[in-house]
């Protein structure tokens, strides 16, 4: 005799508007991982040295300078604000990154830290204790930043060199069981990232001021705190990566991170991140900027087509992605 089956109650089944939720929530988390996994086959399949080792490093590498700004863009997103000045920061970083090689590796590391970081606060304290709009106050730390960089370099008439054969220069050319040092740097900082963001007390804060900043703060959250600590990370983050960028090119190059703002924002939004905040992921943004570069590198290689298509594409992919998050968002609530 076989054993009875318990009988299900209607509870227990799930429902279509259930499994609709589910096939919506998976849509906007892991899309974008999808995406990178099709155009990597696609690749591999059209061009012979896409999968070569020189390929992948080089890919990896150039990846990683925009994934640590990326990172802190995301945290300040998840708020629900915007850090224009990255870009800048980047630029700036390096450059004081390259001066300071000079007195040591540890000076090289802490200025750009220290200056980038500061400016990253104060756009904080401006967008939360004064209340004025992130866009605004960003802008204008973009511009500020980008007039220090011209006047240490003498309107970037002079370029400071890194000595090849310091420890800085190793941080930045060196490679760990085969893989550039910038790659490890890179991911050490994001599982760390990760943790912060899902783990710890301070990413519930960043992800309760980005979901509804009134209702953070009759919780009891630190609104104010949340939002100058995300913009001093985003800044500290900006500065990191021009400093190892610098490290990697053996030089501080001015005309560096023009655009880099739109193409962190960019990764951070392909990574399933909300541009309105209360939702996002460390690990999405990572494969945004992942799938910006593999579309950047079939674009080099093939060759006809002119390295402005870059742009043209990597657009039309946050349009898309913008308008696919826009949809599944409204079909949540209606579900």
């Amino acid at each position: 005799m076989s054993e009875a089956q318990p009988n299900k109650t209607s509870d227990d089944e799930p429902t279509a508007a259930n499994r609709s939720e589910r096939l919506s929530a998976l849509a906007q988390q892991h899309g974008a991982l999808v995406t990178l996994v099709i155009a990597v086959i696609a690749a591999s399949l059209s061009f012979d040295t896409f999968l070569t080792g020189d390929n992948l490093e080089n890919m990896a590498v150039s990846s990683a300078f925009l994934a640590v700004v990326a990172l802190g863009m995301t945290f300040v997103i998840v708020t629900g604000g915007i850090d224009l000045s990255v870009g800048s920061l980047f630029a700036l970083g390096g450059v004081l990154a390259a001066w300071g090689s000079q007195y040591g590796t540890a000076v090289a590391l802490l200025l750009p830290l220290a200056v980038c970081g500061l400016i990253g606060l104060v756009n904080g304290l401006l967008i939360a204790r004064s209340r004025l709009a992130p866009f605004i106050v960003t802008l204008a730390a973009m511009l500020g930043a980008r007039g220090i960089l011209l006047s240490v370099t003498d309107e970037g008439s002079t370029t400071y060199l890194v000595d090849k054969d310091s420890f800085f220069a190793t941080l930045g050319q060196g490679k760990v069981l085969g893989v550039g040092a910038p790659v490890w740097i890179t991911l050490v900082l994001f599982v760390a990232g990760a943790v912060v963001l899902r783990r710890s007390r301070f990413g519930q804060y960043v992800y309760a001021v980005g979901g509804n900043e009134d209702a953070a703060a009759l919780m009891g959250a630190p609104v104010a705190r949340t939002k100058i600590a995300v913009y001093t990370l985003s800044g500290l983050c900006a500065g990191l990566a021009g400093a190892l960028n610098a490290a990697w090119l053996v030089s501080g190059v001015t005309i560096l991170g023009s655009g880099m703002e739109l193409e962190a924002i960019s990764a951070v939004v392909i990574g399933g991140t909300l541009l309105t905040g209360g939702f996002g992921f460390i690990s999405g943004s990572l494969v945004g900027v992942l799938l910006l570069k593999v579309i950047q590198n079939v674009i080099n290689q093939i060759g006809s087509l002119d390295s402005a298509y870059q742009q043209v594409v990597s657009g039309a992919f946050l349009a898309v992605v913008v308008i696919a998050q826009t949809w599944l968002g409204r079909r949540r609530r209606v579900l």
